[in-house]
């Protein structure tokens, strides 16, 4: 059968006639360790269509490691300098230092441009703060509002009929204090009903922003039931909002008390009353603040459309004359069940996530897709995702949604398939996924091709016979590739770097991915995707 390794047993081949529900995966008891001892060639010569490899700015300052890059392949994606999280900084402004660098490194060899929607990657921090997610931790504006410095900043205004029969000091005493080592006790032996204002004292003045909300609140206890306390504004607030606080009747507990109100005036302060009833009062932890309103969903929303428009605008604008193919949107379908990301089915634990689907629902690639449109209308437009070799479902599910964004009007050139595969990887499930790609009449592009050749195995290193395998399932892919995908609709096979240890996948030598080992020596790998290419 055409494709298949010569030295497959027969019991093997009959397997190829299976497709997506008939395991065919490698098994190390029954493939041959031999045939990939020439690596003579260069990848790029052997293909008539790109043969790619992924960067990264570190590695590329290695002579060695930007010789082969340029040498063996026709075409180079950026790992992660072109993402959100590698140029947006944390005003929202975008740097192009590293990524431009980079660009002029590489001379003229094609630049596939890596990616403009995803969930990962991202300055979220930046996203989360511009779009109301998670709203900034407003400014303290009192002064000594614990009264640790005792009564420093606060002003008695009044203090009983005559003036000083009630008394206002500082207390240290435990049981008279919320927290820290401070409060302001008033002593008012006199009632004066329907004249709070008898007994008051004025916070210091604080800056205010006519229009905006505020929010003022403290902690009071009195030493006997029936205290009365109330909250007036020194300065008259915005029209409709109120110059007073009710009074507030106060027990012999602590008890936290708001008050909100709208500046009118660029200063403010505001005063206690307490001349309503006698008692003896007790007041912490005294707070001005800025009440910053949650937006709610369609407003967050709003704002995110206009951060992914930005993003990805100025990206396909910025390298027009440089980048003629994006990976627009980039696995936008979480796992078991398949479905469209939200932050159910996604974690976002990680500092720099964030679902544009969540918030955007399907219309974040259909918008992403007419953003990078209209700022490069001859640019080819792909959709990229994981796993379509072994979920049949998410490649269904993805063909599905290609054709929903089609029917909407979005420009989409083509499918990317990851293929992050493994030495034990399912062979039928790579036909399987190449048939339905090929049949859906778009470019196809393997796009982040690597093997894993340890996979768990007990032996615990590349052994001549683990690099076998992985050789095996590296020539597989390509042969399937070319095997089920039209000569027109083959865009490209990119393999997700060059040597191990600048591999993803590496994690300190637990695994070995790729078609260099770590000296840059040509591993089988290497020889198994010439001979695939070559058709041998």
């Amino acid at each position: 059968m055409p494709g298949i390794p010569k030295y497959f047993p027969i019991l093997l081949l009959a397997a190829t006639a299976c497709l997506g529900g008939c395991k065919k995966n490698v098994d190390t008891g029954i493939l041959s360790t031999g045939n990939f001892g020439d690596t003579t060639g260069v990848l790029k010569d052997a293909a008539t269509f790109p043969i790619g490899t992924a960067v990264n700015n570190g590695p590329m300052q290695d002579a060695q490691f930007l010789a082969i890059t340029k040498r063996d392949f026709s075409s180079v994606t950026f790992g992660y300098e072109m993402k959100h999280g590698a140029v947006v900084k944390d005003n929202g402004t975008i740097d192009f230092t590293t990524p431009d660098a980079m660009v002029s490194q590489l001379g003229n060899i094609t630049i596939w441009g890596h990616t403009l929607c995803w969930h990962q990657n991202q300055n979220a921090t930046y996203l989360k703060s511009f779009a109301g997610i998670v709203i900034p931790a407003a400014a303290e504006l009192s002064t000594n509002g614990g009264f640790e410095s005792g009564l420093t900043g606060w002003s008695v205004f009044n203090s009983g009929n005559p003036s000083g029969s009630a008394t206002i000091t500082a207390t240290t005493v435990a049981s008279e204090v919320h927290s820290g080592t401070g409060a302001m006790k008033v002593v008012n032996p006199t009632a004066y009903p329907g004249s709070q204002w008898r007994v008051q004292v004025s916070s210091s003045t604080f800056a205010t922003t006519p229009g905006k909300s505020y929010i003022i609140s403290y902690w009071v206890k009195a030493s006997s039931a029936g205290g009365s306390i109330r909250l007036s504004l020194g300065s008259a607030p915005a029209a409709g909002s109120s110059q007073y606080q009710g009074d507030q009747t106060i027990g012999t507990s602590w008890q936290q008390v708001s008050f909100n109100f709208t500046a009118a005036t660029a200063t403010n302060t505001f005063l206690f009353d307490m001349g309503q009833a006698a008692n003896t009062y007790y007041i912490d932890d005294a707070s001005i603040k800025e009440a910053i309103a949650q937006p709610d969903q369609s407003q967050i929303a709003v704002k995110l459309d206009t951060a992914l428009k930005t993003f990805i605008t100025s990206m396909v604008t910025h390298y027009k004359s440089r980048v003629h193919a994006w990976d627009v949107v980039n696995e936008p379908f979480a796992d078991n069940p398949v479905a469209i990301r939200t932050n159910v089915n996604t974690s976002t634990d990680a500092k720099d996530v964030l679902v544009w689907s969540n918030y955007l629902g399907r219309d974040a690639a259909y918008k992403a897709f007419k953003y990078a449109e209209a700022a490069d209308p001859a640019a080819d437009l792909f959709i990229n995702d994981y796993n379509l070799e072994s979920n049949n479902a998410k490649l269904d599910s993805l063909l599905a949604f290609v054709k929903e964004l089609k029917a909407r009007g979005c420009k989409v050139d083509g499918i990317g398939t990851q293929m992050h595969v493994s030495r034990t990887s399912n062979l039928g499930g790579i036909d399987n996924m190449m048939q339905k790609l090929g049949a859906s009449g778009l470019k196809i592009r393997i796009s982040e091709l690597d093997v894993k050749a340890v996979a768990g195995s007990a032996a615990g290193g590349p052994t001549p016979q683990l690099l076998a395998y992985q050789a095996v399932v590296y020539k597989y892919a390509v042969e399937s590739y070319m095997k089920y995908i039209p000569a027109a609709q083959r865009a490209g096979i990119t393999i997700w770097g060059i040597n191990d240890k600048n591999s993803w996948l590496y994690n300190n030598g637990a695994e070995y991915p790729l078609i260099y080992d770590n000296n840059y020596n040509k591993k089988p790998a290497y020889s198994a995707v010439l001979q695939g290419l070559k058709g041998k």
